[in-house]
């Protein structure tokens, strides 16, 4: 007897496919994991996010009134999400025919991966953008252990000298994000890296997801963490450089079109990923030459 796939088989399947496709787009999305996150509240199309300016502190002389005012100088960043997603159609007889592969969990599987790459792809779109667009590193460059440091000195320092006169802020890194070729760089260069402490991210659940592109990598208080994208630009920033508004999470759904013997499997989200400081961050460019595996 032929076995059939109704829509019941198919709604016990949809649970497969959510946890295949959730558990893939989170452990194979490193960028996304790293920036700060704001959950978009239902009802709104807006997330206005303030920022404040710096106050000046003075000193006084006894007796003599304040007679500095400070300004919050606050400016208002609106963030508004933008709907992704996928289809696919499964039809009857391939339900029905697709051998000892499920193929539930197969396309779970497909669609995970490819949010991972689109909300990755969209963080790392941002990266050249950060500092003004001023780049630490430069092409052609080695991204060895000692430019790695100098990075991070920089970006501590605000900039290439004492006197601030190019222009930046200052700011606390936290991670790093590089290309794997130029990454193997630090580990070719890197003789003894010592005993950094690591800066450890605000989620527990997004750091052990984290682990696996966890090079062992841990300088001047910065993890390196090697992304795959083929992007030679990287990023040295603090979490809140970047931010990722979510208003849906990935979600499958299903539609039954009984003319076309088949079932639709959707797969949408509704976010998006913004610059929240421009100074609290740097593109690193760096040359990514795949190395020689034959010396």
């Amino acid at each position: 007897m032929v076995e059939t796939a109704t829509t019941g088989d198919l709604e016990l399947a949809q649970n497969t496919i959510i946890r295949e496709a959730r558990y893939t787009q989170e452990a194979n999305s490193p960028s996304w994991q790293l920036i700060e996150k704001i959950r978009l509240p239902k009802g709104a199309s807006t997330a206005r996010v303030p920022k404040v300016g710096q106050f000046t502190v003075a000193d006084l002389v006894d007796g003599t009134t304040i007679s500095t005012e400070q300004s919050i100088n606050m400016t208002l960043v609106d963030l508004t999400a933008t709907e992704r997603g996928a289809k696919i159609v499964i039809t009857d007889k391939l339900a029905r025919q697709h051998g000892s592969t499920d193929i539930f969990r197969m396309i779970g599987k497909q669609f995970g991966d490819a949010a991972a790459r689109k909300q990755d792809q969209d963080v790392q779109a941002l990266y050249p953008g950060l500092n003004g667009g001023v780049a630490f590193g430069a092409a052609g460059a080695t991204f060895t252990l000692s430019n790695f440091a100098a990075t991070i000195a920089k970006g501590l320092g605000g900039g290439a000298s004492s006197t601030d006169s190019d222009g930046l802020e200052p700011f606390d890194p936290d991670y790093a994000v590089q290309h794997p070729h130029s990454v193997f760089q630090i580990v070719k260069s890197a003789t003894a890296i010592g005993a950094g402490t690591s800066q450890r991210l605000n989620d527990r659940q997004e750091e052990q997801l984290l682990r696996r592109f966890f090079t062992g990598i841990a300088f001047n208080g910065v993890d390196l963490f090697v992304d795959s994208s083929g992007d030679a630009t990287g990023v040295l920033a603090q979490r809140d450089a970047l931010v990722g508004l979510t208003s849906v999470d990935w979600r499958t759904e299903r539609e039954r079109n009984a003319s076309l013997r088949a079932t639709e499997v959707v797969f949408t989200s509704d976010y998006g990923v913004f610059e929240l400081d421009d100074r609290h961050g740097a593109p690193l460019l760096y040359d990514a030459l795949a190395p020689s595996d034959t010396v």
